[in-house]
């Protein structure tokens, strides 16, 4: 049976509550997932399917939108500089040849720190401080700065660090003071308690047999770069896809994959990022978003072993997933199936969320058609 559609769209948004009703149709019986976008700073798409309004999603990878958001916000008041050595705030992360390497170059994926030899315990991904500590006496994987490779599981512990240092805050806090609570955001990196009832487990990916045969053609010895990067080479390795069912990982919200969200709450940040939202000023001067949104790491990564493209820690989404966005537009997938961004040229900020960890990993497929027609009917306006 087919799931209902729930939700509104704003007029002129029609076609969008049609196109997510048509990919519906085609999915699983158990669907379920979210739909949210904003247009300067309106809200005008809600849209939900087999769940509840308010049910709550691991967003994982989606969670470093949050963190590069507030290393922007700290540039831009002048906290952070780009340009300086990632030493002048964490003189420890010298170790290993790693002392030359600035914070733009950490927010590129040009550290070469995308993992240890030896893995991380659960305890540890589950808490940045620990992390940290174990990558800044972690040999690099490359020569920093001379290449990229997407540090999955360890850039928000990274760049959180360097928050830590210059703030005296955790990144968590930061972006709890100054973004979540004054917009009320539905996107959390630590779940509070009361709202553990709202929480959806993921569910597990359920690949076709052709599907599965893909993945395993993949290359995937534990000491590859891919496996160090998603702990695959730790003494029990990681599997990602349970990592927000944990109720630690919950709790703490590390900064790269801990988040968890709704739809709404995805959207909501980013178009608090780049629009005013009820009457308050958007967080991003439009010359912060122009330097966020640059090109900084473009061609093959290492790590994911493609093209891909890197602005400042942010994916530059419309050469990643969507050449129909518009230049600059800055956001973040998450393994599930996620995907959130903000394309200031359009005024557009997108939010989806889905339970069933997707095919193959990453942005789900069906994000290239519901953003597609989200962005169509915000030039129509």
């Amino acid at each position: 049976m087919t799931q209902e559609i729930h939700g509104t769209v704003a007029d002129g948004f029609e076609g969008v509550r049609e196109e997510f009703a048509a990919f519906v149709a085609g999915e699983r019986p158990d669907y379920e997932g979210q739909l949210c976008a904003y247009v300067h700073g309106r809200k005008v798409v809600d849209l939900w399917a087999g769940t509840e309004a308010d049910a709550l999603y691991g967003v994982f990878s989606s969670t470093k939108g949050a963190a590069y958001l507030v290393v922007a916000l700290l540039v831009q008041d002048g906290t952070l500089e780009l340009d300086r050595k990632v030493t002048y705030y964490w003189p420890e992360f010298a170790a290993e040849g790693k002392g030359a390497l600035t914070l733009r170059d950490l927010l590129a994926h040009r550290a070469g720190v995308v993992g240890t030899d030896t893995g991380f315990t659960l305890a540890e991904l589950a808490d940045d401080r620990q992390l940290a500590e174990r990558l800044a006496d972690q040999r690099p994987f490359w020569r920093p700065g001379t290449a990229f490779g997407y540090h999955a599981l360890v850039s928000g512990a990274l760049v959180g660090e360097v928050v830590r240092r210059a703030t005296g805050r955790t990144l968590q806090e930061v972006y709890q003071e100054r973004i979540r609570t004054p917009y009320g955001l539905d996107f959390h990196l630590g779940l509070p308690a009361p709202h553990e009832p709202r929480f959806r487990p993921t569910q597990p990916m359920e690949p076709t047999p052709e599907q599965r045969a893909a993945l395993d053609a993949l290359p995937d010895g534990p000491h590859t770069l891919a496996s160090i990067a998603f702990n695959r080479n730790a003494p029990d390795p990681t599997d990602l896809a349970s990592l927000p069912n944990m109720p630690l990982v919950r709790a703490k919200g590390p900064a790269s994959v801990g988040g968890v969200a709704s739809a709404r709450g995805l959207a909501g940040m980013y178009a608090a990022a780049i629009s005013e939202v009820g009457q308050q000023a958007p967080l991003l001067k439009p010359d912060t978003v122009v330097e966020f949104g640059q090109f900084h790491s473009v061609g093959y990564d290492v790590v994911a072993r493609a093209h891909k493209s890197f602005g400042l820690g942010f994916q530059t989404t419309a050469d990643t997933w969507h050449p129909f966005l518009g230049a600059g537009t800055i956001g973040h997938s998450g393994a599930s199936g996620s995907q959130a961004f903000a394309d200031p040229w359009a005024g557009l900020a997108y939010g989806y969320t889905r339970r069933r960890f997707a095919f193959p990993g990453g942005a789900a497929p069906e994000n290239g058609r519901l953003a597609q027609a989200v962005h169509k009917a915000a030039l129509a306006l």
